[in-house]
Formats: structure tokens, C-alpha cells, sequence
């Protein structure tokens, strides 16, 4: 199996993983991922549970489709993160139902929406901005995720959900999990008295696993 072909297989099995999972129902949510000369994208009004690696949008360096069926109207926020991360393998997008509700939280932080509530959720996520809120397939929503992303591998946007970059893949898959977590964590912990991690305690994570 070449490299393409895996990585193809890969994209369906991590996606009919999230959609059993409940973190991308019916349509929603897509997943990329780099190509030496361009990115593997998932089409247009697919279901992450229902993937036909034969069928996934291969897109070239500039965005432009190659093969496959047309890529997901959201194509344009892949591209400005892979743009702004040059190290970035792939990229994941849900509409996870803990991070979408977080989204729609009033007078949330807007540079750090979740607290550091977990070792991992800093890890993997580390500081989480939220983009405001645009219209879905509106191209300004690229370029807003674009200021934001160079500095953070992921950013949540208003009454909508997550957008997270990883080096591989499976990395990728990975933090939007442990940011849907950290989500749940948060709503679960609404009216408590919360003990996240002091800002000593989130840089010796960072020290110790940098990302």
C-alpha cells in the first residue's frame, strides 16, 4: 500500500471512530491531511462515519481540486492553518457537542476560552482563542482563523466548534479529543469552585512536553 493509499484508509478510520463516538453528527465535522504537492480533504456533505477512501478530495498546493469528489465548503479553513503551520499534518474540524456549547457560552475569555483544567488538555491544546462568529462558507472566517493560527494549533469558533492542527494525523485527532474532554470537564464543573493548574504548573508541563 503506497503512502497515499494508507494515509487515504487512515482518514476513514479515524473518522468513522469520531462519528460512532458521537463527536460529528450526520454531516458535520471534516479532516485533512498534507501531501508532498497538496492535501487529502473530506468532500463536501460527507459523513465522517461513511468515507470512501476512493472518493476523498485530493487537492493541490494552491487548493485547487485534482481528484475525487469536491471538497467540504469549510476547505478554506484547512488551507489557512496549514498556510500559517508549515509543520502541520493534518487538520480536524467537529461539531463536537461540549466544545460547540463552550462556544456559545456569554463572557467567555476570548484569548483562552477553556482553563487548564488537565496536564493534557496543555499538552496537546495548550491556549484556546475563539474566533467570532461568521457565517458557514464565509471566507472571512479563513482569514480571522488565519491571524490566530500561526500562534495556536487550534482555536474554537463562536456557536460552531473546534478547529485543531497536528503534526500527523492521529496527533490531531488526538487534541480535538482531549479538547471535547476538557469542554465536558468544564460544563461539568459549572457553579463548583474550580482548582485548574497555576501558571507554575502549566509551564513545568510545558517544559517537560514541549510541543
Amino acid at each position: 500500500m503506497s503512502p497515499e493509499s494508507a494515509l487515504r484508509e487512515q482518514i476513514c478510520e479515524l473518522g468513522r471512530s469520531m462519528y460512532e463516538r458521537g463527536l460529528t453528527p450526520g454531516s458535520s465535522g471534516n479532516i485533512s491531511a498534507r501531501l508532498d504537492d497538496g492535501w487529502l480533504m473530506t468532500p463536501t456533505n460527507a459523513c465522517l462515519g461513511r468515507l470512501d477512501p476512493a472518493r476523498l478530495t485530493r487537492l493541490d498546493a494552491v487548493g485547487m481540486l485534482k481528484d475525487g469528489d469536491p471538497p467540504t465548503k469549510e476547505s478554506f479553513l484547512h488551507q489557512a492553518m496549514y498556510e500559517e503551520r508549515p509543520k502541520a499534518g493534518a487538520v480536524v474540524h467537529l461539531h463536537s457537542t461540549h466544545a460547540v456549547a463552550v462556544s456559545c457560552l456569554a463572557d467567555v475569555d476570548a484569548a483562552d476560552v477553556l482553563p487548564p483544567i488537565t496536564a493534557y488538555y496543555v499538552m496537546r491544546v495548550g491556549r484556546l482563542p475563539l474566533v467570532p462568529f461568521y457565517l458557514p462558507g464565509d471566507r472571512e472566517l479563513a482569514e480571522a482563523v488565519r491571524k490566530l493560527a500561526s500562534r495556536h494549533s487550534a482555536v474554537l469558533l463562536a456557536n460552531h466548534g473546534p478547529v485543531v492542527a497536528g503534526s500527523t494525523l492521529a496527533n490531531a485527532v488526538y487534541a480535538i479529543e482531549e479538547l471535547e474532554e476538557t469542554a465536558k470537564l468544564h460544563l461539568l464543573l459549572q457553579g463548583h469552585k474550580l482548582r485548574p493548574l497555576t501558571p507554575a504548573q502549566v509551564q513545568q508541563v510545558l517544559e517537560k512536553f514541549p510541543s
